[in-house]
């Protein structure tokens, strides 16, 4: 199913207004994908025109967000998104922040409970994830820029342990001395790398495509690569069957340059690539601006 999203854009001068923390009348300028509730962005991904990136994953069973609490800065998950982007800059920023939060437990509206979420946040250098479990707030390094959904990140991270030995190229046989086993195709160094539509399992498979892909250096090449890369994990219709007649898919695809704030997306029906330019809008402004996604397939004709 689809939320109603759309390209939403969030000037430096629209004001941020927060439940528990100190309000944002003047911040950083946003883009992402999101929905648009009584005319506050919820945000699933953006980037900020400093190039800080955030994105909020499915996190079920996992997810425990708390009481208020004296002692921190007491941000609710919908907030979360804009209230690191509209203040930071870098990952070192954000981690400075995170020393105070307590995802505190209210919801955006009776209608719209909270959904139970991690997040990853990247910049220009290096990339973590924030989980808040019953144990409590955790932020580790992710070293390999990846993030899907259940178990915690920890649990990912270890698990790329049992596939050590994939590779691009074809390793020498090792299996025994007493057998003559041939390389019969081309690829077999990936032979073990998981394609089921399990999180773990797609985890272990963006993060061995990602780091092993080689992209050229145009813009074009690098973003064309980059869907690359999300296609090698993304789910079809009809194949992860959650009841009722639903079923998981990948609503969309995206991307952003972080250093020209040019936000690329594909959708589940539509493979053209469409963008979207931050700058090319009044970052000064104080009213939203949001575009509808390109959901209809674009077929180009060429006779």
């Amino acid at each position: 199913m689809t939320y109603g999203e759309v390209i939403t854009i969030t000037p430096r001068n629209f004001p941020f207004k927060f439940h528990k923390v100190q309000d944002l009348p003047t911040h950083f300028a946003l883009i992402g994908m999101g929905i648009v509730v009584d005319n506050y962005p919820l945000y699933f991904d953006a980037t900020n025109e400093k190039g800080l990136s955030m994105a909020g994953l499915n996190f079920p069973e996992y997810a425990h967000f708390f009481p208020e609490a004296e002692d921190k800065d007491n941000v609710t998950p919908f907030e979360f998104i804009p209230w690191i982007l509209g203040q930071c800059q870098t990952v070192e920023e954000a981690k400075e922040l995170l020393v105070k939060v307590n995802l505190v437990n209210i919801n955006f509206s009776d209608e719209l409970p909270l959904s139970p979420l991690h997040w990853m946040i990247a910049d220009q250098t290096q990339s973590i994830v924030v989980e808040s479990t019953k144990d409590g707030l955790h932020i580790y390094d992710n070293p390999v820029g990846v993030l899907t959904n259940n178990p915690t990140f920890d649990y990912h991270l270890f698990n790329l342990n049992n596939y050590r030995h994939l590779s691009s190229t074809v390793s020498d046989n090792t299996f025994s001395d007493h057998l003559q086993l041939n390389v019969y195709s081309r690829g077999m160094g990936g032979i073990g790398l998981p394609g089921d539509l399990s999180s773990a399992s797609r985890f272990v498979k963006a993060a061995f495509t990602k780091l092993n892909s080689i992209s050229g250096e145009s813009e074009s090449e690098s973003v064309g690569q980059f869907f690359h890369i999300l296609k090698s994990v993304e789910q079809q219709k009809g194949l992860c069957d959650v009841g009722g007649g639903e079923y998981e898919f990948t609503i969309y695809s995206s991307c952003c340059n972080m250093d020209k704030g040019i936000y690329y997306y594909t959708t589940y029906d539509n493979n053209q690539i469409t963008a979207v330019d931050l700058h090319k809008e009044n970052l000064d402004g104080m009213q939203l601006v949001t575009y509808p996604l390109v959901k209809d397939q674009q077929i180009h004709f060429v006779n």
